[in-house]
């Protein structure tokens, strides 16, 4: 066994077990002389001794569970090379093989029970060396059940997990560590289990236990996106940005048609990509395709932004696909297409311009402190009473509830949307504000407030 490589030996000794000893019980076996009298092995040793096995080339009987597991015992140990290498073959000596198995704890007896482990799947090597109780698994299952319902409520929220002080000492140690205690709090079976009562290496609280649950969650999540799939055509949508610590970061997300027809949009992955070149984002598409097992042959359309690295017709992400796949066919994201031709007209057209930097300003001076803020709030419910009063506002749930003007966003075209609409609102509030602001008159603002 030593001549194989330790990673197979157990492969190779359960086929040898599969296939049983060697026991030619049809051959004639030749005699041999021993002392004056002829000898030959007895075929009705292969009853009595079910490990025996006889090797016709070489005339000799030999051990088939030590053979396979003599390699687990030190020399000296009583593995006898009688029964393993040279073989036995003193005939007129029966009792020498049962000498052979000898006593309960003998070599013998102990390989005869890795034989039994090894070919028993329910004392496989793994389960024999973890020896746990079922207790101690369900135990671990209750602290891992635990743990993934602190995963998926987080990540469902979008919740950081960590805490800036996780000590022992500490009255908030971050949001996983909180939410499993709170759980532990309120179900005794979790409690006993989890943090103090779990042992030392078990309590899975470590941050790299926590990426690996985490990292499970996704992995589980896009298996059940490609499920739903089912094989179908779809789209791909890409995007890059750099995130806050200044790496290059590419959204991907897939858009198909499911079995009751709906168009289904569902975003796969943030993939981290060393810089925004076409090459390096089509290396990491590959890299997703291959491993959650997607043919590019499968896809029927490309959805991007008008940069050159993703739209060239000579190296762009979309040409690189289309020469592997012509059916991809490439679309400019009508969301971009729309936000390029506002912000053209915005700064294109003076009035539209002065427009937008009066609202702009407008919220900026009215916003600018917590004392403003609380004005125009106090303001605004003067306000609504009053209409209320002359029942000139409409009554009802979700109605008249508090707001407050929204900022826009350069970015999103959108969000001027919602300041126009905060704006028009709370139109008369905020002059009322402004009117405030001028009466002070000792702030700076005084010009641009009037």
């Amino acid at each position: 066994m030593l001549d194989y490589d330790p990673n197979i030996r157990d492969e190779v000794r359960r086929a040898y077990l599969q296939k049983g000893p060697c026991q030619p019980k049809d051959h004639t076996f030749p005699q041999t002389d021993l002392s004056g009298y002829d000898r030959r092995f007895n075929v009705k040793w292969f009853d009595e001794f079910d490990w025996l096995e006889y090797s016709i080339s070489k005339d000799a009987a030999f051990c088939l569970y030590c053979y396979l597991f003599k390699s687990n015992f030190r020399i000296g140990q009583g593995c006898s090379d009688a029964f393993t290498e040279m073989g036995f073959r003193n005939w007129k000596k029966k009792e020498k093989i049962r000498q052979h198995v000898g006593h309960v704890g003998s070599v013998h007896n102990q390989s005869r029970q890795y034989c039994v482990d090894l070919m028993n799947q329910k004392q496989h090597i793994r389960t024999v060396l973890i020896k746990q109780s079922e207790q101690a698994r369900i135990d671990y299952r209750i602290c891992l059940t635990a743990s993934l319902d602190c995963v998926r409520f987080l990540l469902r929220q979008g919740l950081p997990f960590r805490g800036h002080d996780e000590s022992d000492t500490s009255s908030n140690k971050g949001n996983y560590l909180e939410l499993l205690q709170f759980l532990a709090d309120h179900d005794e079976k979790v409690k006993a289990v989890v943090l103090e009562n779990a042992p030392g290496n078990l309590k899975l609280i470590a941050p790299t236990i926590q990426k690996d649950l985490v990292n499970a969650c996704a992995t589980e999540t896009i298996k059940k996106i490609i499920k739903d799939m089912d094989g179908a055509f779809f789209s791909l949508l890409v995007d890059e940005s750099r995130d806050v610590s200044v790496k290059e970061q590419m959204a991907v997300v897939f858009r198909y048609v499911d079995k009751s027809g709906d168009v289904i949009e569902r975003f796969v992955g943030i993939q981290h990509v060393s810089d925004t070149t076409s090459n390096s984002l089509k290396e990491a598409i590959d890299t997703l395709f291959s491993r959650e097992e997607l043919s590019l042959s499968m896809l029927r359309g490309q959805g991007y932004d008008g940069a050159s690295n993703m739209k060239g017709e000579f190296n762009g992400l979309k040409t690189q696909i289309l020469r592997e796949n012509p059916c991809a066919y490439y679309i400019h994201c009508f969301a971009h297409q729309l936000q390029l031709a506002l912000v053209a007209v915005a700064k294109g057209n003076a009035d539209i311009a002065t427009f937008f930097t009066s609202c702009n300003s407008l919220v900026n001076i009215v916003g600018a402190s917590c004392k403003r803020r609380d004005m125009l709030r106090d303001q605004l419910q003067k306000d609504i009473t009053e209409a209320l009063e002359k029942d000139t506002f409409p009554t009802g749930r979700g109605l008249n509830q508090e707001t407050c003007l929204k900022r826009p966003g350069d970015t999103r075209w959108n969000s001027h949307y919602g300041t126009l609409l905060s704006i028009i609102s709370m139109f008369k509030s905020v002059v009322k504000v402004l009117k405030l602001i001028i009466e002070d008159g000792s702030t700076d603002n005084l010009g641009e407030a009037n």
